[in-house]
């Protein structure tokens, strides 16, 4: 349920204007290769685990595949060795060898089964696709983004407080954030009051002058109230003290 407080008369000097930001989780593979699928699009919720994307595996489950027959040959060898070693005739040192080969050969395939795992990428978190910025059959850099995620816990609101005014807001205040087009404000509370004073705010959406020195206070949402928000978005704010 999307949490609305009813509209009533206030000041304009107790509103504040301000606008949307979303902190955005790229999701790449630490690998490069050919996108060989693309499993989602721009607009689609998809929920933690959800598949997104994967590259060409050819190279990495070829790898693996020599990983694993080198890995068969190597145990072998250690078990010869191991065996020689209690009967008698091996020297310690072949059988040191044959151990170290085997270790080495069995850190070789659990680095081959990462690397082949890393081709395909699963959402990290829950959240809207905000965009996708490679189409199936290009070529992706190594740690080069594929997704864009927006959780809607990274949303929230941005306001510039006058300097007069930033010493009445506190953090977790109630902040009720009025959208154009949308009768009723949304609820949020207050999660951060920037220490220091800005001079220009990053984004200006005032439709009058405003004093030059203002404080930034950010505003955190529940997920479902921040879902009717989005990046860019201005809005105004009102914060009520508990």
């Amino acid at each position: 349920m999307i949490l609305f407080v009813a509209s009533c008369g206030h000041s304009a000097n107790d509103r504040f204007q301000g606008y949307v930001e979303g902190e955005f989780v790229y999701v790449a593979s630490p690998l490069a290769g050919t996108l060989e699928s693309l499993q989602v699009q721009r607009g689609q919720q998809v929920k933690a685990g959800d598949p997104l994307f994967a590259l060409d595996e050819t190279m990495e489950r070829a790898a693996r595949d020599q990983a694993k027959a080198q890995l068969v040959l190597s145990e072998a060898e250690y078990a010869r060795q191991e065996k020689l070693l209690r009967t008698g005739p091996a020297a310690q040192q072949d059988f040191d060898r044959a151990r170290s080969t085997r270790d080495q050969d069995r850190q070789r395939l659990r680095q081959a089964e990462w690397n082949l795992e890393q081709k395909k990428q699963t959402a990290p978190q829950t959240g809207l696709v905000y965009d996708t910025l490679f189409r199936q059959g290009e070529w992706v850099a190594a740690g080069k983004p594929v997704v864009v995620l927006l959780p809607p816990q990274n949303i929230k609101v941005r306001a510039f407080v006058p300097e007069t005014r930033v010493g009445s807001i506190h953090y977790a205040d109630t902040a009720q954030v009025t959208v154009d087009g949308v009768r009723d404000p949304f609820l949020g509370r207050v999660s951060y009051i920037s220490p220091r004073a800005e001079y220009t705010p990053p984004v200006i959406y005032s439709r009058e002058s405003r004093a030059k020195l203002v404080f930034m206070v950010e505003s955190v949402f529940d997920p479902q109230v921040a879902a009717n928000l989005h990046p860019g978005q201005p809005v105004d704010v009102e914060f009520k003290s508990k």
